[in-house]
């Protein structure tokens, strides 16, 4: 059979797409790609010959239940964190070797992963891990059965999954783009580069940002819609006031990404020149855009953990949160102070010095409500009873580095400093010290924390231990002599140098990155080994830690519908208030039939069927393009002629289901704090604390 050619059939059918774009232009990028190939090969063997297809597909893909939602974001993430520590480690070790060296990543390798590490860290293991997280416990915080809009949920989640499923791609077939995670043109227009890296950087993006705006809207309607009776806005948990508040920056900042994205798409596919100095656009014009949402973007990220670390510290202390009010306003100033500091990112771009010095102001200000929360969980703190579980361990770890990388922040607010220290790994350290305390110490600790109410059983504590261990000097070595490095002039995005005095530091980098790869490796195993253990550390009472919200107040693993009578509370830490007057665990005389969202294949069919339409426009395989959006759209056309959206619970299945728990409940005895990681817990906690 000859060769297809580019004036034959091969175009019509399968685009761009050639033997060039399989991944053999290095040993590395195909040995990656085989360990993809091969794991998901593995993946779908082992669900074959489990048999568990059917059950996959009923119980979690086509499932609109908010908690089954929020832990597939969390594998989501899980995975992709996995591919992006790998890529953080493959570049620290080409740097701790590249001292006139070209180590063992050529410089467009180098330059991809970079930009692939960012994306991935940002917007698929970041985003997917914090609303995975909103989506699974803020209902049942604020006494709520489900989100506003279960579908709409459903469909923000196939979204983020077809998007990073675009990214997994990219590592297979083609290269990625080269241009960082921010996409700057030119570095990502069709003149600089033709290739299909930008592509897949353009649509991955398009898909998540349309997810995350979904998920804002849907989780600020939530909040103002769906709250139990007595719950006030003043007496919701700060957990809920963080997610309100990254809701409301998910709808206003995530649509500037969506349009600069797009329009780039059009610089690249249409020669439209949005972007272009040179053909009447403007370069400066997609740097607004991005950094309207990327500085905004940075507190999306930080402030669910904040309400995390509020829930954590509150109750491994045994004390009602210090401060409450003020913690309300400080995210609520945060949250509007993040739209007023994005071109403090252009200091060194030329605009005029009255202008840096104000954003240099304002960049300066939204420390003072940061300082206000560190201050306030240390109050609360002060005079507790505080319990060293792994949570509060990665708590207590964010306050004191995310404090050094706000001191950091502060510098670099100086437009004067930051002129020195531009393009240099000063800025790399600032900002991983920022995110990895700030974003996913916060997320570890609420996976931790919540992974009881999940799953019905606590995670090792001694292996959380090494984890954690292992994650904080990981980190401590990786990234703070990046510190020193970046005041010495080392460039970021180097891969070979010639300064004989960066290499110590850069050795300590590579050193940290080995321990950050140990921690996530424990994750894992301390996984496997709670599954083993399960029945020892099964917590079926539902409060293993003594909690103070309403979601302890309900049996581990949470029932489908929540609450089998929807709570009335009137005070704030509502369950932890019945818990000290004796009412926590209320025998009901009435019981009511309880309606469930169906589960539905629409979520699933339109991300997906997006994500073909992406992937089909990065290799120009126009057919499959016009297919998946076809699809797409007869997926959300089809919906709409479904009537039967709901189905009815039993009353008296509630009845059964409820009595039959609080009749193991009452037989239970009560653990102390001192027992609370011991096999005895089987999460009845000893009324403790204030």
């Amino acid at each position: 059979m000859p060769m297809p050619t580019s004036e034959g059939w091969w175009p019509l059918v399968f685009g761009r797409l050639s033997y060039d774009a399989l991944p053999f232009y290095s040993g590395i990028a195909t040995a990656a790609a085989s360990l993809v190939v091969v794991g998901a090969i593995s993946v779908v063997v082992l669900i074959t010959w489990l048999g568990r297809w059917g059950w996959l597909w009923r119980e979690w893909l086509t499932s609109l239940d908010h908690k089954k939602i929020g832990i597939m974001y969390v594998i989501l993430s899980l995975v992709m964190l996995s591919r992006g520590v790998v890529e953080g480690s493959m570049m620290r070790a080409q740097q701790a070797i590249a001292l006139d060296n070209p180590g063992y990543l050529p410089p467009e390798h180098f330059a991809q992963l970079f930009s692939t590490h960012g994306s991935i860290m940002i917007f698929f293991m970041a985003m997917p891990f914090l609303t995975g997280i909103i989506n699974f416990a803020l209902p049942m915080q604020i006494g709520a059965r489900d989100v506003s809009f279960p579908l709409l949920n459903s469909i923000s989640l196939w979204l983020t999954a077809g998007g990073a499923g675009l990214m997994m791609a990219s590592l297979v077939i083609g290269k990625f783009s080269t241009g960082g995670w921010s996409g700057y043109p030119p570095y990502t227009d069709a003149s600089f580069n033709p290739g299909v890296g930008p592509d897949y950087w353009i649509f991955a993006l398009t898909l998540g940002s349309m997810a995350s705006t979904m998920t804002g809207i849907n989780v600020a309607v939530t909040i103002y819609k769906k709250r139990c009776g007595g719950m006030s806005l003043f007496r919701m948990p700060l957990f809920c006031w963080t997610s309100l508040c990254t809701a409301i920056l998910m709808i206003f900042a995530l649509p500037p990404l969506t349009v600069a994205t797009g329009l780039l798409a059009l610089d690249r596919y249409m020669d439209m020149h949005f972007f272009t100095n040179g053909g009447g656009g403007n370069m400066m014009n997609f740097a607004n855009l991005f950094w309207l949402f990327g500085h905004p973007e940075v507190y999306i990220l930080i402030l669910p953990a904040f309400g995390v670390y509020s829930q954590v510290i509150s109750n491994f202390s045994s004390k009602m949160l210090y401060g409450y009010d003020a913690l309300i306003i400080a995210t609520m100033c945060i949250a509007v102070l993040s739209f007023t500091v994005w071109v403090h990112h252009f200091f060194t771009m030329g605009q005029s010095a009255d202008l840096n010095a104000a954003f240099g102001v304002a960049t300066m200000t939204i420390g003072v409500p940061t300082g206000v929360k560190i201050f306030d969980w240390i109050l609360t703190m002060f005079r507790g009873r505080v319990r060293f579980c792994v949570p509060m361990l990665y708590s207590l770890a964010f306050m004191v580095l995310f404090t050094v990388g706000g001191l950091t922040g502060i510098l670099l607010a100086n437009p004067a400093i930051d002129f020195q220290v531009h393009n240099t790994v000063f800025l790399v350290a600032h900002f991983h010290n920022m995110l990895i305390p700030g974003l996913l110490y916060g997320m570890l600790a609420a996976y931790t924390y919540w992974f009881p109410k999940a799953f019905g059983f606590r995670l090792d504590e001694g292996w959380g231990r090494v984890s954690f261990g292992c994650w904080v000097s990981g980190f401590c070595l990786a990234f703070l002599p990046l510190y020193p490095l970046g005041l010495m002039g080392m460039p970021r995005r180097t891969q070979e140098f010639f300064e004989p005095e960066y290499l110590p530091y850069t050795i300590v980098a590579g050193i940290g990155a080995l321990l950050l790869l140990a921690a996530l490796a424990s994750l894992f195993v301390q996984l496997v080994i709670s599954i083993r253990r399960r029945e020892d550390l099964a917590v079926p009472a539902g409060d293993p830690w003594n909690g103070r919200t309403l979601e302890w107040g309900i049996p581990c693993p949470a029932p489908e519908y929540n609450f089998a009578v929807l709570p009335l509370v009137s005070s704030r830490d509502a369950f932890h208030m019945a818990k000290l007057d004796g009412t926590a665990y209320p025998r009901h005389r009435f019981y009511s039939d309880i309606e469930m969202p169906r589960n539905s294949m629409t979520g699933i069919v339109f991300g997906l069927s997006l994500a073909a339409t992406g992937f089909a426009l990065v290799w120009y395989v126009w057919w499959l393009a016009i297919l998946g959006l076809v699809v797409a759209l007869g997926a959300v056309v089809a919906r709409s002629f479904v009537l039967d959206t709901m189905r009815v619970i039993p009353a008296e299945e509630v009845r059964r289901q409820d009595e039959a728990w609080l009749a193991q409940v009452h037989r239970l005895p009560p653990v102390s704090r001192d027992e609370e990681t011991t096999s005895v817990n089987m999460g009845l906690a000893e009324p403790a604390g204030i």
